[in-house]
């Protein structure tokens, strides 16, 4: 290109932007695109405010359901009787202090005939009375909301094929207390007993999460108690919501399988010193004898068993995930 077709060249650049920029700026600098927004939006105001209107007011009943089962949940003392229905259990508080009294006098027993030191004996019948009992009814508490929450998609799947069919939405919920999986059955079934005695159905569901303490009975119960109150598609709100508990479910698993190995290391890492320990046992039982049979060993066993406890308890924090 020689120097006199330089500015040229320029020039023909300056007209094509200046062209593509009046073509693409015309509608704003003209008010033709700010018109053609008005119309839109005249066309659709009525609808919009209609749809504003019903949307704000189902946002602002959800907001105080969701708000009147926290402060229930905060307000809900949780008693003995109470944690015994969460773990299924149908004892009465002086059974479960027998039965506790009772695990507590055979470990004692047993450890002091292995230890035959009454200091030990008296911490194991501690740990027997109050720390077992209570491990173990967490450990069936757990095991029966998974058990709930797992079956609780398939239950609003047959409410949401009943109500789709016609059938009423109390002939679906008896449906599913007669033929769901435990523990779906008898809470359900415990919910239908509450409304045949004339208590209405939103609060026989919020005394469902009462007994099950988890978000998923919270969310059926938000659905069922706006369902009551304002009207609206039951069914498609109940199967959104079996939807959005299945990805839950689905998140919760792939959480769990990229967290196995970070569970496996926990576990080796916890594991160790005991093989470490019982390796040396059988090597060497004078030298590792020292720890039970000195004063200092012994400190030295308390403050181990102190230290292990604290870093399984932090590991277990490290690689627990709520979804």
């Amino acid at each position: 290109m020689t120097a006199a077709n330089g500015p040229l060249a320029a020039g023909l650049v300056a007209v094509a932007a200046g062209a593509l920029a009046y073509v693409f700026l015309l509608p704003y600098l003209s008010g033709e695109k700010r018109a053609e927004q008005r119309r839109k939006a005249l066309g659709q105001s009525r609808v919009a405010l209609a749809e504003r209107g019903v949307a704000a007011s189902r946002r602002e009943q959800v907001a105080k359901s969701l708000k009147d089962l926290d402060a229930k949940k905060n307000t809900t003392k949780v008693t003995l009787e109470l944690r015994l229905a969460r773990a299924g259990l149908d004892w009465s508080p002086r059974k479960y202090h027998a039965v506790s009294a009772v695990i507590a006098l055979v470990l004692a027993l047993g450890v002091f005939v292995l230890s035959e030191s009454v200091l030990i004996a008296g911490l194991a019948l501690f740990a027997g009375a109050l720390g077992l009992p209570s491990w173990m009814l967490s450990r069936l508490q757990k095991r029966r909301v998974a058990a709930f929450v797992e079956e609780l998609p398939n239950a609003m799947d047959v409410i949401v094929r009943g109500l789709r069919s016609g059938i009423p939405l109390g002939d679906c919920l008896r449906m599913i207390s007669r033929e769901a999986k435990e523990p779906l059955r008898s809470e359900f079934r415990i919910a239908m007993e509450a409304q045949a005695l004339g208590l209405a159905m939103p609060d026989a569901i919020l005394r469902m999460c009462e007994r099950v303490p988890v978000t998923e009975v919270n969310f059926f119960a938000v659905v069922i108690g706006i369902q009551q109150k304002s009207g609206g598609n039951l069914s498609e709100a109940l199967g959104n919501l079996s939807r959005v508990l299945r990805e839950r479910k689905k998140m919760a698993g792939k959480i769990q399988a990229m967290s196995m190995e970070a569970k496996a290391s926990a576990v080796i890492i916890g594991a160790l010193p005991f093989f470490v320990a019982l390796a040396t046992y059988l090597s060497s039982p004078d030298y590792t004898a020292l720890l039970w049979t000195t004063a200092v060993g012994k400190i030295a066993l308390v403050l181990s068993g102190l230290w292990m406890a604290l870093g399984i308890f932090v590991m277990k924090k490290m690689i627990s995930f709520d979804v």
